[in-house]
């Protein structure tokens, strides 16, 4: 793979929706899925790049239900998958959330595009009771058994063994929800035991604690604009990133709300996409509308940060360290590799995936 370029892997239908294959340990896999207005025409690509010999291939499954407009890897299971899409309802569209599940012996045939592969299992939440609206499928971090829901404005936790959800929280005013706009999504957190998820409203963070359902903690206007992403740093407590229409990325302590520890203004344009390196937690990347994917390191407010009086060994300074111009569209999503640390992927509306590499002079400063 050139370094300035990386590996690109087109499709022929607009995309929006992207995940790292979090249940894989060997191979560097990733899920796309097509975000097509035609009907019958989307499908969700399992996407496998291979360092050695350069290349992608690619085992693609229809997605006959609808446009994709999110997509989450379960991280206790490697064949199965959530996807949320729109639906027909009459004269108007309402969003889906499915479980998608398909079997071990697709047959690899090293070819970039053959015939769709059929899924296993396919089960569709039954979300309608609590809104028309699914923003996304949260798999949680340690509980294999429950998953979270974003709806309209409220978050639903799935039992899988029990079946039934359950509310763990739902904005009102007053005694009406008529006003309230819907969450924008949300992640579980990996701390707290992860008992807390994250909810994305407007321009603020909120945590709710789902054993009693009462809000833990919350970030009021996190952003100027409205919040877009998320993600928790697994190596550092109460760490959080944000993205948003205002184009910065924040790193939040959730104990000390009222202002973030780290921020950066590099993004012309909304962010879409944030993400921590979950091996080097220094490392984010985030994606915009300004069709860029920018490296950005964190290094003193990670986990990798020296001690007072240390030498400062493997980190990097703070600040921009790379600004990835490949995309000609908006980029809506960009994934860390599960697999490898130093690979990531990016997906642009136009339908291309782009799999890239951390600069070496970066890599060798960290690992040396």
């Amino acid at each position: 793979m050139d370094e300035s370029n990386g590996q690109i892997y087109g499709l022929e239908l607009q995309a929006r929706s992207l995940a790292s294959q979090l249940g894989e340990t060997q191979e560097i896999r990733f899920f796309i899925a097509t975000n097509s207005l035609k009907p019958s025409t989307n499908q969700v690509h399992l996407v496998e790049y291979s360092e050695e010999q350069s290349n992608v291939k690619a085992n693609i499954f229809e997605h006959p239900m609808g446009e994709v407009w999110k997509i989450t890897a379960n991280p206790h299971d490697i064949y199965e998958i959530s996807t949320c899409y729109n639906e027909q309802n009459g004269n108007s569209i309402r969003t889906r959330a499915s479980l998608l599940k398909y079997s071990d012996d697709i047959e690899d045939t090293g070819n970039l595009k053959s015939e769709y592969r059929s899924w296993h299992t396919i089960e569709t939440l039954n979300t309608l009771k609590y809104g028309d609206k699914v923003k996304c499928i949260e798999f949680h971090p340690a509980q294999k058994e429950k998953l979270a829901c974003v709806v309209d404005n409220k978050i639903i936790l799935f039992d899988r063994v029990n079946g039934g959800g359950s509310k763990i929280a739902e904005l009102t005013t007053g005694t009406s929800t008529k006003h309230i706009s819907p969450l924008n999504g949300g992640k579980w957190s990996h701390h707290h035991q992860c008992q807390q998820f994250v909810a994305l409203h407007d321009t603020s963070v909120k945590a709710y604690d789902i054993r009693d359902q009462h809000l833990a903690w919350s970030i009021e206007d996190a952003h100027g604009q409205f919040v877009r992403d998320i993600d928790c740093n697994p190596n550092k407590q109460c760490h959080f990133v944000t993205g948003g229409d205002d184009g910065f990325i924040k790193i939040w302590d959730c104990r000390m709300p009222k202002e973030p520890v780290f921020m950066r203004n590099d993004h012309s344009h909304w962010v879409w996409s944030v993400r921590f390196n979950t091996f080097h937690d220094q490392l984010v990347l985030s994606s915009s509308s300004d069709c860029k994917v920018l490296l950005t390191c964190a290094s003193s407010v990670s986990s990798e940060a020296p001690e007072l009086g240390e030498c400062p060994g493997r980190v990097l300074s703070d600040g921009l360290l790379q600004t990835f111009e490949q995309h000609e569209d908006s980029v809506y999503c960009v994934e860390w590799s599960n697999v490898d640390p130093w690979i990531f992927a990016s997906l642009s509306y136009d339908g291309r995936l782009l799999i890239s590499k951390v600069p070496k002079q970066y890599k060798y400063q960290i690992i040396l």
